[in-house]
């Protein structure tokens, strides 16, 4: 079964159909004064410059329907869906922008068609970027990891693009979709994803509205994989992060996060994701140039990115000392050349790392810091809402 962000698109798209159906026919009635229309098709015979992204349609006032044939300008099948007592026929799919479609419907007693097409828009939109993507070995992340996209056009139109973002697991979920801003929506369970489930992100985007004239201009497909539950927590009190696979303590690792004073440099707290792993960083002083105060640029090996704001987990062989004891960094969360190997060899991007004891908070913006968000606050820029999700 596929698994949607929401169950009310699909409930309200049925009984759209069932209502416009029946409105049809009623009218076909009227015009002939009483005598009921043995077929309905919409679109109309001849019809032009529609709008795409509603289904084709077929009904039957009496009798069923033996045979609905669908096509496009080139001679592609549309396929589409009976009602069970086989008096509606509907596309699977809406309408794509800029086509010529044909349809023939049969019953026992006649047949009727109908020729008609669709406007050319005036833009596409497309998606820019989608996470996780197949830089990522192997697409199998960690149970923090959110899907990402990013359009290529301002969406005005959440509702159409949302309601066709699907989303499949082979173990349920809670889940629901999130705007930033009119190119940026995510999608994340409501706690983390149970570890080894297998997921598909279809995006059926083609012939969808995303603004006034701007339609979709292909589908995406995306598998991934959920690996082993692996949740790292870094206390910037004690000193100490502890790693915990499947439940279970694996490996203690003495810290030194960041030093404070000042604000920037304080670890920031809160539920990161591992967004990079980096054999060799080079990090400098995100506000002073060279030959200023407070200037620096060091290499740095075995990195995970935590933050926009250059946060990482990284190896720091100069504060060794104070690992376990004290924070002295510039808030990165410094750990051992052997921890640090050891780390980034067992982290999967999207890996959950988080931060606690620090005053500065992790700003939902900062990063992949989604999970910052209470799922109450997740849901208000959701536009169709959350939806329990079925097995695949």
């Amino acid at each position: 079964m596929h698994v949607r962000a929401t169950g009310a698109g699909a409930l309200a798209l049925v009984m759209a159909t069932g209502c416009s159906a029946a409105s049809a026919l009623e009218e076909g009635k009227a015009k002939k004064k009483g005598t009921a229309v043995a077929l309905y098709i919409s679109p109309a015979n001849g019809a032009k410059d529609l709008t795409p992204g509603v289904p084709i349609r077929v009904d039957s006032a009496n009798g069923a329907l033996t045979a609905v044939t669908v096509t496009d300008a080139k001679g592609r099948a549309v396929p589409g869906i009976f009602s069970a007592d086989r008096t509606r026929w509907r596309s699977l799919r809406p309408m794509l922008a800029d086509t010529g479609y044909s349809v023939t419907a049969t019953t026992a007693s006649g047949s009727a068609r109908s020729v008609f097409a669709t406007i050319k828009p005036k833009s596409m939109f497309a998606l820019e970027q989608i996470i996780p993507n197949k830089d990522i070995s192997g697409l199998t992340v960690g149970v923090g990891m959110p899907i990402m996209l990013t359009f290529d056009k301002e969406i005005t139109d959440r509702v159409s693009v949302e309601r066709n973002l699907f989303v499949q697991a082979s173990k349920p979920v809670e889940g629901a979709w999130h705007w930033f801003d009119n190119k940026t929506i995510a999608y994340r369970p409501r706690v983390f994803w149970p570890a080894h489930t297998k997921v598909r992100f279809t995006a059926r985007l083609a012939g969808v509205r995303g603004a006034d004239g701007m339609y979709g201009s292909k589908d995406y497909v995306r598998d991934f994989k959920i690996g082993r539950s692996q949740i790292s927590t870094a206390n910037v009190r004690t000193h100490m992060m502890k790693i915990k696979r499947d439940g279970k303590l694996i490996r203690d690792v003495p810290i030194s996060a960041g030093k404070g004073g000042v604000w920037r440099y304080h670890t920031t707290s809160g539920v990161h994701l591992a967004m990079s792993r980096e054999p060799v960083t080079v990090m400098t002083s995100p506000d002073a140039g060279p030959g200023q105060a407070g200037y620096y640029s060091q290499t740095v090996y075995n990195t995970v990115r935590i933050s926009n704001s250059g946060e990482y987990v990284h190896s720091a062989p100069w504060s060794v000392g104070s690992q376990g004891y004290s924070n002295v960094s510039h808030g990165c969360v410094n750990i051992s050349p052997d921890n640090a190997r050891w780390f980034i060899d067992n982290t999967l991007i999207g890996d959950p790392i988080i931060v606690t004891g620090s005053p500065r908070p992790l700003e939902p913006l900062n990063g992949w810091g989604h999970w910052q968000q209470s799922w109450p606050d997740w849901l208000k820029w959701s536009r169709l809402r959350s939806a329990e999700t079925d097995s695949i």
